[in-house]
């Protein structure tokens, strides 16, 4: 008896480790694998079948887990088989939940949804089961229910659902209660509320960690994108990078984390990375033949390229994307693909009444689905293709859903509904109403805007108000006043410069939260933001707090501007239907029309182009045509964009420009001193910077004239406090700077077009990026960039800017000498000695560098390049 007793809790404690090792396997495939097929065997050996059963259930579970569905399906079927000849339901319903997900993955979405159906009537029958088991594996499977939602894309039932879950949340196994914190955690911070997001993931990470890389880098992923949202960039693309190494170690393929990163990079707008990490994920689904999650990585794939106006890319990715879904019965995500690829083809200008119904149909399915932002941007889009078709009877009732609909949605979903009711206005004739729908939708976009936490994310958050701006830009301009046309541009650019913070309100700052959030995780942030590959102490880049709320003041009026401009001209310029206007302010403000956009573009390429070739002649020959070239170009500039104006050639202007106009070396146009500015305000807010004391001269590393720059500078400033390497490092030069009157820095630049947040200088222990800059509180009153690229700031859709030049404006520095191109390092010393010569007379920055510029030898090609490319910016 005794005999018999020890083989019955000996089998009874097997099948306890049958069932537990399926969370192990699902923690750690590569762990638990060997595990599950040993056991397996014994079972086997034993003629055990329900020992069998269960082992069955976790090997196929790594089989799923490495993406081998055919195999994980075909043991799964002989574990369920034995299950049902035997009559465990317990077992029958755990089996039926694990193919769910196989099938789901390889895009049978109907045959999944039977299989939970069966799964939950199997438990609630199960003989076998007493009622706590059943009611966790109700439990269980009403969670997968919740998934099965979210990944249909029915998000409203699915958080209900996981939230009706959670007062169980101690009855699930701790895989279960880690999937559902993560995934309600993200369904929060997709709707905003980024604090209560993180704290829910955070909470499943502490569970996670524990279990496996495998149930860990799935929400290291979540967190990422999370943290990305609420505007902590680099701990959150740290965290990506955190959960690449769990994917890899867990031996999990990468799709999924391809798709999130992806989408990540878009937000970024760093969007040749996106493309590239979208056709990775698009790549492993196929070659891992998992249909379901492919179709979502090939729609990420068309909604990169559509931002990146990759027409054909996109319409290609968009179908295929579309028929798969059709093929899933995923309706929803079918029609969001046919509306990416009716965006596709209005790149091209390319629309019909076919295209019409088929977008309006997709619109109308997604309106009774009830997902309102989906639908309101669905109306928006056939609205728009029935305009390019003509169809405006059409267009009219379409762009008239989406406003009224927006009206019940998100702050960004009704900024969507009022660029739809501008558009419907301007097509019926009506600018009254175009003009307020435009107005409505900035307030409410400056709302959206003041909640971000960063600069970066508040430029790139101007973006939906762009095409609102255009519009009331061009009822304006009609209306033929150049003060409400200058105030309306005003409106309508710098604002995430210009934001100051909001007093506070004793609320819960939601970027703060993160960060105290990844304390209580155990991961600080300040390790997090720290790239791995970078050793010196960074501190100083994370010390300052992430910025409250903040609020743009009102436009300045002429009468300020006239007082600060002190003789000065403003010439503002906007961009409109193709053209370009400026609002010129002298003694009154007057409206120009300056010309083609195109006309100015196209010479401002090929200019830019030379200089690069005189920045680094192959032969005399070389330079002399690349020569020739700039010249040319610089004069068909200043016909093009200067002398329309009708100024005195004489006169200082204050320059604000707009859109690609921001590339242009205004200085080299002008025979008079000039100042550039993101905007009128902005060059305003300059005058008020108070005079400080102290000079700080930085010489970076690796770079040829920077040590003689700074020797030459230290005749002239003769108490300046002097950093070469190795004291050039970030921290020192940030405390020594943080408060001086005037910081020189002569350092290699790297400049990011895609994403200027990214461009970097070369200090001592490292390259510093913009991105790291603008976290600080470094602030000189005036700042020279003696480096490459340094002023090349990018323009961003909605009248943003972004560079080193924005950053520094944005932080209090009130003038910055920088070079929108490579700089001849030997040959700009001379320059910066006569610039800082002219500074010391208390000229300013414009005026000094007007000086300096005159004194430059132009016969060299490397004075010729620093005559043309440096320019001053701000007031002081």
């Amino acid at each position: 008896m005794q005999d018999r007793s020890d083989s019955q809790e000996q089998r009874h404690a097997a099948l306890i480790r049958a069932r537990s090792l399926f969370d192990v396997v699902a923690a750690d495939p590569r762990a638990g694998a060997p595990r599950a097929a040993a056991l397996v065997e014994a079972a086997r050996a034993d003629a055990d079948a329900e020992l069998e059963a269960w082992a069955l259930r976790a090997l196929a579970w790594s089989y799923r887990a490495r993406w081998d569905h055919a195999e994980a399906e075909r043991l799964l079927s002989r574990a369920l088989r034995l299950g049902r000849r035997n009559g465990w339901g317990g077992l029958v319903a755990q089996v039926l939940v694990a193919r769910q997900a196989v099938r789901q993955e390889t895009g049978r979405v109907a045959a999944a949804r039977r299989d939970l159906d069966a799964a939950l009537e199997a438990v609630l029958h199960a003989q076998d089961v007493a009622a706590p088991e059943r009611l966790a594996v109700e439990i269980h499977i009403r969670l997968q229910r919740a998934t099965a939602d979210a990944n249909a894309g029915r998000r409203d039932r699915a958080e209900a659902r996981y939230r009706q879950l959670l007062p169980y949340r101690d009855r699930l196994t701790e895989t279960d209660r880690y999937k559902l914190l993560n995934n309600l955690g993200l369904m929060v911070a997709q709707r905003g509320a980024y604090a209560a997001g993180l704290r829910l993931v955070s909470e499943a990470a502490e569970i996670a960690e524990r279990l496996g890389p495998a149930a860990w880098a799935p929400v290291l992923q979540t967190r990422a994108w999370i943290l990305v949202q609420a505007g902590r960039l680099v701990p959150g693309m740290r965290e990506f990078e955190r959960a690449e190494r769990a994917y890899e170690a867990g031996d999990v393929p990468l799709a999924e984390y391809y798709a999130e990163y992806a989408d990540t990079l878009a937000d970024l707008r760093l969007l040749p990375e996106a493309s590239r990490a979208a056709d990775r994920a698009v790549d492993e689904c196929e070659r891992a033949g998992v249909p379901f999650i492919g179709a979502e990585a090939r729609l990420r794939a068309a909604q990169v390229r559509v931002l990146d106006g990759d027409q054909a890319g996109a319409l290609a990715h968009a179908e295929a994307a579309a028929r798969a879904f059709e093929a899933q019965r995923r309706t929803g995500w079918r029609d969001r693909a046919l509306l990416v690829a009716a965006e596709a083809r209005a790149l091209d200008a390319f629309a019909d009444a076919d295209e019409v119904e088929a977008a309006r149909r997709a619109a109308a399915r997604l309106q009774r689905s009830g997902n309102v932002p989906s639908a309101v941007q669905a109306h928006l889009v056939a609205g728009r293709v029935a305009l390019q078709a003509g169809l405006l009877p059409v267009a009219a009732r379409e762009l008239g859903a989406a406003r009224r609909l927006s009206q019940r949605g998100s702050v960004l979903t009704r900024i969507r509904g009022r660029l739809a009711g501008a558009l419907a206005g301007r097509a019926a004739g009506d600018p009254r109403a175009a003009l307020a729908d435009c107005r409505a939708g900035l307030r409410d976009l400056a709302a959206h805007r003041s909640s971000l936490p960063t600069m970066e994310l508040r430029a790139l958050a101007s973006g939906h108000g762009a095409e609102l701006g255009e519009i009331g830009l061009g009822v304006l301009l009609r209306d033929g006043r150049p003060a409400r046309v200058l105030d309306w541009m005003e409106r309508t650019r710098a604002a995430a410069l210009l934001g100051a913070p909001a007093p506070a309100t004793g609320q819960d700052d939601e970027a703060s939260t993160a960060e105290a959030v990844l304390e209580v995780s155990g991961v600080r942030a300040a390790e997090l933001a720290r790239p791995a590959a970078q050793p010196r102490d960074q501190q100083w880049l994370h010390e300052a707090p992430v910025s409250a709320p903040t609020l743009v003041p009102a436009p300045p009026t002429s009468s300020e501007l006239r007082a600060a401009l002190d003789g000065r001209v403003l010439v503002e310029y906007g961009r409109c239907e193709g053209r370009l206007v400026a609002v010129v302010l002298d003694r009154a403000p007057r409206l120009v029309d300056v010309g083609p956009e195109r006309v100015a573009v196209e010479h401002l390429r090929a200019l830019l182009f030379a200089l690069r070739r005189l920045a680094n002649p192959r032969s005399t020959a070389t330079a002399a045509a690349a020569r020739l070239s700039a010249e040319q170009r610089i004069r068909a500039l200043r016909r093009a964009l200067v002398e329309p104006l009708g100024v005195d050639p004489g006169r200082e202007l204050v320059v604000v420009p707009a859109g690609p106009l921001h590339g242009v070396p205004w200085s080299a146009l002008a025979d008079a001193p000039v100042a550039v500015a993101p905007s009128a305000g902005a060059w305003l807010r300059t005058t008020r910077a108070p005079v400080r004391d102290g000079v700080v001269l930085v010489a970076g590393p690796g770079l040829a004239g920077a040590h003689e720059e700074v020797a030459a500078l230290r005749e002239l400033h003769p108490g300046a406090v002097v950093l070469e390497p190795p004291e050039s490092a970030a921290m020192t030069v940030a405390r020594a700077s943080v408060r001086a009157d005037l910081t020189h820095l002569a350092a290699h630049g790297s400049a990011r077009a895609d994403n200027p947040m990214f461009s970097s200088v070369l200090l001592a222990d490292g390259p510093v990026t913009v991105q790291e800059l603008q976290q600080t509180t470094v602030a000189p009153r005036r700042l020279v960039l003696a480096s490459c690229h340094s002023g090349a700031d990018v323009a961003y859709a909605g009248g943003e800017t972004l560079g080193f030049v924005s950053a520094m404006l944005a932080q209090g520095t009130a003038g910055v000498v920088a070079s929108i191109a490579a700089v001849p390092d030997v040959e700009a010393v001379d320059l910066m000695v006569a610039l800082h010569t002219h500074l010391r007379r208390g000229l300013t920055m414009a005026r000094a560098l007007h000086a300096a510029r005159a004194q430059i030898d132009r016969g060299t090609p490397g004075g010729f390049v620093n005559w043309c490319t440096f320019s001053a910016h701000g007031a002081a």
